[in-house]
């Protein structure tokens, strides 16, 4: 652990380009937080054996999924994890589908009274998008965030880099350079919680 920082962050990545615009930006805000010393640890989701739920309920009977995949690695990470970056493209108005596939496997995070396993869990979204309005998917990216703190997740913040189809993270080095700050913000200090933001960020710049 590098500077003796008590701190986990964990990255999930939607997208299936290992080394594209999403994976960049979650990268970037790992590189920030690993520079306060703490402890980074990544997963690009496509690459990972994940089954869809299966609506047997029998983790709000034990707490825990029967499902023997690799999302078993992912619900221990999230448990040890202080904070969680999320992030997916926006394919169809949505995100992925391998992302699609762990949210609906996080209902194991739920108990019968649909109470939280979790107790306000940090959360960071990444989205990117090749449409240039950034306002384009507010709404879903509204609805997501709800969605997430339903499942006991505080979302710190949402990064939407849009257009990347004409202009990609690459040459975006204020973008980079604010994900990074980010990142060792959320590694710097206690997070307060809950404050469930329902906005895009303000750090990524408009194009």
């Amino acid at each position: 652990m590098n500077g003796g920082s008590s701190i986990k962050i964990l990255g999930l990545v939607g997208s299936p380009k290992v080394d594209g615009n999403t994976a960049k930006l979650v990268n970037a805000i790992l590189e920030g937080a690993a520079e306060n010393g703490a402890e980074t640890i990544i997963y690009n989701l496509s690459s990972l054996n994940i089954k869809g739920c299966d609506a047997c309920q029998r983790c709000q009977e034990n707490g825990c999924c029967v499902i023997d995949d690799d999302m078993q690695e992912l619900y221990r990470q999230i448990e040890e994890a202080d904070a969680v970056v999320l992030g997916s493209p926006v394919y169809m108005w949505q995100m992925t589908a391998q992302t699609k596939l762990i949210i609906d496997r996080m209902t194991a995070f739920l108990r019968s009274d649909f109470s939280s396993r979790l107790d306000n869990k940090k959360l960071i979204l990444v989205f990117t998008q090749g449409i240039p309005d950034r306002d384009a998917f507010k709404p879903y990216f509204e609805y997501t965030a709800g969605l997430l703190y339903y499942l006991g997740f505080d979302i710190l913040d949402t990064i939407i880099a849009a257009g990347t189809d004409n202009l990609e993270v690459t040459f975006r080095p204020r973008l980079l350079e604010k994900s990074r700050d980010l990142g060792k913000l959320i590694s710097a200090f206690h997070l307060p919680g809950p404050r469930y933001r329902r906005v895009e960020s303000s750090l990524t710049p408009s194009i």
